[in-house]
């Protein structure tokens, strides 16, 4: 077993005093940092996500309906689209930046600089296990984890590590994830491995 830790969004702009913040989002962030911090010994590769937006079209609206369409986030150059600053010691193996003219909610939507897709450089590394946490558990979180698995590798959120947009639509996305088959736990339940 080869497992990785994905490192969803975790960008000032989806925190507090971001354009798009999650409530919670720059203690999660700082939770991060500290779990992998202490636990770098348990994964063999650490993978981060951005939202890197160029030019994503309609995901874009100045009259969001915040289902399909935003306001501006993630702007690709700008401070608040980079990793968040507590992350600066995090010295992961892969960035993967994705939603540069389009939508992308999952990691697996993106690619490294060198143009490799999320999966393809996760099965190079010969990964198998996916603990996946950061922001938002609703959205790029729930559809990384969901496309993780899909993918075919055993995928795992850290609940404590993520936070929801909202309280119903984390249950709504907890109970997708359960449905498809992704294990749902607190990440100090995990044994070093």
């Amino acid at each position: 077993m080869s497992r990785a830790l994905i490192v969803v969004d975790v960008q000032p702009t989806f925190c507090e005093g971001g354009s798009l913040p999650v409530e919670g989002g720059n203690a999660v962030a700082q939770r991060i940092a500290d779990f992998a911090r202490t636990h770098r010994g348990a994964y063999d590769l650490v993978a981060t996500t951005q939202d890197w937006h160029i030019d994503p079209g309609s995901h874009f609206s100045a009259t969001p309906d915040f289902v399909d369409t935003w306001p501006p986030h993630g702007v690709a150059g700008t401070a608040e689209a980079e990793l968040h600053p507590a992350l600066a010691d995090l010295d992961a193996d892969l960035a993967v930046k994705k939603g540069m003219y389009a939508a992308a909610y999952s990691g697996f939507e993106g690619a490294t600089a060198d143009g490799s897709t999320l999966q393809r450089a996760l099965e190079a590394a010969g990964v198998t296990d996916v603990d996946v946490v950061g922001l938002a558990e609703s959205h790029c979180v729930a559809q990384t984890a969901l496309d993780a698995q899909a993918a075919g590798f055993a995928t795992r959120v850290l609940t404590d590590l993520t936070e929801p947009v909202s309280p119903q639509l984390g249950e709504a996305a907890r109970v997708r994830m359960v449905a498809a088959g992704v294990e749902l736990s607190e990440s100090g339940a995990i044994a070093q491995q």
